[in-house]
């Protein structure tokens, strides 16, 4: 396996780190302790494997090390489906188990356990049929009650802004019954979701996210009984801070008494990226990040001494290269839907990945809708990532690259042309309306089969294709086409990766083995 470049790193290494601790798509985080290991969970939507599980052993240091699901068991989901699925999941240790609840907003809300997080997790078990109910986080309160607190997506349901209780069986397999609303954020606290519940000093407290993704803040919520009135106070805003819309993620306290806030900030194409806030009770409030202005709202800190978890660790951050010599993909690989074998290989040609040029599914004319594309999230404000692929294709159409992929979307590919001979091919798609639309960029014909793709992601993910045929690995790289900017996908950030695939025959023989995908910092 490839060294990790760390192209983007939190910890400091002097006893310090920077925000964010992830500068990737977690979206929806949720993060628990269990003795001294600290584990993370995040939405997914249709991407798969999914609810991808990270650790750390000191809340800055981060890895991927499972994914709850391998694939999104239900109808519909061998094809793109664009910002639906895996929905803002909770993550929690009750009766010497690991619990994961998560909400699908079409089809219901599910939950998942484990007794070894890094091992297999129980099938997603449906506890409730229900369109529109999302966010769910379970509770068990001291005297062995059981709950779930959840939120409403009003696309689905027409209810917005309201958070609800439902009673729960306490093994967590079906509410008791449809629930209490608890709290109205309509008229303070709008688009109000996300909720987190916690018990502290005979208070009960809801954490939830308000005033919608991008340029909201965090609520919480607080009673002396778990059915309310629940008074609410802001407790972290933007402010004068460069970070917008700081809210949605989790309380965390340690051994040694301190309180810390994960939280996530929306940037657009690089998604909703991972912030680590201080925290302290006052008064039995929670107060978040630092008070800069005096009117007790927390602003968030940019860098900040690291949390006293009884001890140092190295940096590590999530995984991002991979060299497919480990016989099974890195984790950090997600499919655009629910993969079937046909698609790939890591056994026909050892120490590579064969990628295979399957057809699109019937009806779908561009790669917007292409289910085998292999991506991952990006990793830092600026990286390149490269890739080298040895390309045999056995009839027209037949085609491999590497992608940047959002509502817009640009790859630079190696095509077999109709009159038999290989081109270099950029292209550009758009995918934003019904249809995706695609337009050809840059044409270069191109003799070989060996090939070296990169693309450099800068400030504000403006992205710049190049290529090498020379054989000579990081040198000699030729620009192609203009420079694309990246943009964000339905509810996630832009991602980069690899594909094979021919857009113009049912069936294909050809197929590309990709010898190594390598990220690093510009």
């Amino acid at each position: 396996m490839l060294r990790q470049s760390d192209v983007w790193a939190a910890d400091m290494g002097d006893g310090t780190y920077q925000n964010p601790v992830l500068y990737a798509d977690y979206s929806d985080l949720d993060v628990i302790r269990v003795q001294d290991d600290f584990f993370m969970v995040a939405s997914s939507f249709a991407h798969t494997p999914g609810l991808p599980i990270l650790h750390s052993k000191d809340m800055v240091n981060w890895t991927i090390v499972n994914h709850v699901i391998a694939k999104v068991d239900l109808p519909g989901y061998e094809i793109p489906q664009h910002g639906k699925g895996i929905w803002a999941p909770s993550i929690r240790f009750h009766d010497n188990k690991f619990w994961v609840f998560v909400s699908t907003p079409d089809e219901g809300i599910f939950m998942s356990t484990a007794e070894d997080p890094f091992g297999s997790w129980s099938p997603l078990h449906m506890i409730k049929e229900v369109k529109g109910w999302i966010d769910p986080c379970p509770f068990w309160d001291e005297d062995g009650q059981a709950y779930l607190v959840h939120a409403f997506a009003h696309s689905r349901c027409g209810i917005k802004s309201k958070l609800n209780i439902c009673r729960m069986s306490t093994d967590g397999k079906q509410l008791l019954d449809d629930g209490v609303i608890v709290f109205d954020g309509t008229e303070h606290h709008p688009v109000m979701e996300g909720p987190k519940m916690h018990k502290r000093n005979g208070y009960y407290y809801i954490f939830a996210p308000a005033g919608g993704v991008s340029t909201g803040w965090q609520t919480v919520l607080r009673s002396k009984h778990i059915w309310g009135p629940y008074e609410d106070q802001i407790v972290l805003h933007q402010g004068d801070s460069t970070v917008n819309g700081p809210h949605q993620g989790a309380w965390v306290e340690l051994e040694s008494g301190e309180s810390w806030f994960f939280h996530f900030q929306d940037r657009a194409a690089y998604g909703r990226i991972v912030h680590l806030q201080p925290m302290k009770w006052v008064e039995d409030w929670p107060q978040m990040g630092v008070d800069t202005n005096g009117d007790g709202i927390g602003e968030p800190v940019l860098r900040y001494r690291k949390p006293d978890v009884g001890g140092e660790y190295p940096i590590a951050v999530p995984q991002t290269s991979d060299d497919f010599k480990e016989g099974q993909l890195g984790l950090q690989w997600q499919w655009q839907a629910n993969p079937i074998t046909a698609w790939y290989s890591l056994t026909d040609a050892p120490g590579s990945l064969r990628l295979k040029c399957m057809p699109l599914p019937d009806t779908m004319e561009t790669l917007y809708d292409a289910p085998q594309l292999l991506m991952q999230k990006l990793p830092a404000p600026t990286f390149s990532a490269t890739t080298t692929l040895s390309f045999h294709p056995q009839q027209a159409g037949d085609m491999a690259g590497l992608i940047v992929f959002g509502f817009s979307y640009c790859y630079l590919s190696l095509t077999r042309s109709m009159n038999g001979t290989n081109q270099l091919v950029l292209i550009q798609g758009e995918g934003r309306g019904d249809t995706g639309t695609e337009q050809e960029q840059a044409v270069i014909e191109f003799p070989g089969e060996v090939i070296y793709m990169k693309v450099d992601v800068i400030h504000d993910a403006e992205c710049r294709f190049s290529y090498s045929g020379d054989g000579h690995h990081f040198q000699h790289f030729q620009p192609i086409g203009s420079s694309f900017q990246a943009t964000e996908g339905r509810w996630v950030g832009a991602k980069v990766g690899i594909f094979a695939i021919n857009k113009k025959t049912a069936s294909s023989r050809g197929y590309a083995d990709f010898n190594s995908f390598v990220m690093e910092s510009l």
